[in-house]
């Protein structure tokens, strides 16, 4: 009888120390990510609380069991006033432990920022929201604080040339003034490259400078190979002090973006940055430029062209003249080809 009572204690004992032992097996071997998950990512806005973390666990399918991930949080002291904000990849069939100490470290997966060929700080604003956490105007508000701009040392005029076109890989929380911190170091960078700076100082230019005739050859053109070609053009005439008259300048001038002729409206509007009414560049760039328009300034093909206007034709390529006489010989064949196709 005394036996019988005995092994009954100890199986009493053994499975109540089995229930206390379950949950933390549970918590941290058995319960975790499920197998399959619809999205892999994970965001946790800057300043969510615990309890919102939990929310975008559970609503994005990330827990198997939540009782057991509070119990383990509790335990390793994830929980805290201010949770570590970011994007973070989840892989499916985590356990809660991995799940917790990937989260807890802030271990976050990248995003890619692509910036290409926006012509507004504006647009670069609306642009890189679409991939970071901070709104596009509160990106905006960076990019006209003049305390900003004068630590960083661009005015509102030349802050677009501060962008250049790339794939940039940044944390999802990245904040506005991260990000052009950011594009400080890539803009170093880029200029430190293939002797870029040199090349420059050799023109007399600026990199601002140069970014501001890169944005005009940007918009004359799409086709890369005669951007060397366009860029020596407009060198050409910065050298004899001539207006660039570049139609360019003029629809950004007037804000006419959508425009598919330049009339005597946008030649004639009174902006510093028509280089029909103003010698010279443009107080800063008119667009974002690219490496390839960029480049093509720095290293211009060298003739003695002055002059160049679209080729009859669907192309997109150019016809160049060393005179206005062969200019307007070309100008007429291209009007030509308009009447003709009732433009």
């Amino acid at each position: 009888m005394k036996r019988k009572t005995f092994g009954l204690l100890v199986l009493t004992a053994l499975l109540i120390g089995i229930y206390f032992a379950w949950t933390p097996i549970k918590a941290i071997y058995l319960s975790g990510v499920p197998a399959q998950l619809p999205n892999k990512f994970l965001y946790i806005p800057t300043g969510s609380t615990y309890e919102q973390v939990v929310d975008s666990l559970a609503g994005g399918g990330f827990v198997t069991d939540l009782e057991s991930f509070h119990w383990l949080a509790e335990y390793m002291k994830y929980k805290r006033p201010e949770m570590r904000a970011g994007r973070y990849e989840i892989e499916p069939g985590w356990s809660n432990r991995q799940m917790i100490r990937h989260l807890r470290a802030g271990k976050q997966a990248p995003v890619n920022v692509i910036l290409t060929n926006q012509r507004l700080p504006e647009e670069v604003a609306g642009k890189v929201a679409q991939f970071l956490e901070v709104d596009s105007l509160g990106l905006l508000q960076a990019f006209r604080d003049p305390a900003v701009l004068t630590e960083l040392g661009y005015t509102p005029e030349t802050l677009m040339s501060l962008f250049i076109p790339n794939t940039y890989q940044m944390f999802w929380n990245t904040d506005a003034r991260g990000f052009l911190d950011r594009m400080v170091k890539e803009h170093g960078a880029f200029w430190n490259k293939n002797n870029r700076r040199e090349k420059a100082a050799a023109l007399d230019m600026t990199p601002e400078a140069v970014y501001t005739l890169a944005s005009i050859v940007e918009r004359e053109t799409n086709n890369n190979s005669e951007k060397p070609a366009i860029a020596g053009v407009y060198l050409n005439r910065l050298k004899i002090d001539m207006p660039l008259q570049a139609d360019p300048t003029s629809v950004f001038a007037t804000r006419d973006f959508a425009t598919r002729r330049v009339t005597d409206f946008h030649t004639t509007f009174d902006s510093p940055y028509n280089t029909y009414r103003y010698k010279g560049l443009p107080p800063g760039p008119i667009s974002m430029a690219s490496i390839a328009s960029i480049d093509a300034v720095l290293n211009p093909q060298q003739h003695d062209y002055l002059y160049f206007c679209a080729k009859p034709d669907e192309s997109g390529s150019h016809l160049f003249a060393e005179t206005y006489t062969a200019h307007l010989v070309n100008a007429r064949k291209f009007q030509s080809w308009l009447q003709k196709r009732g433009y």
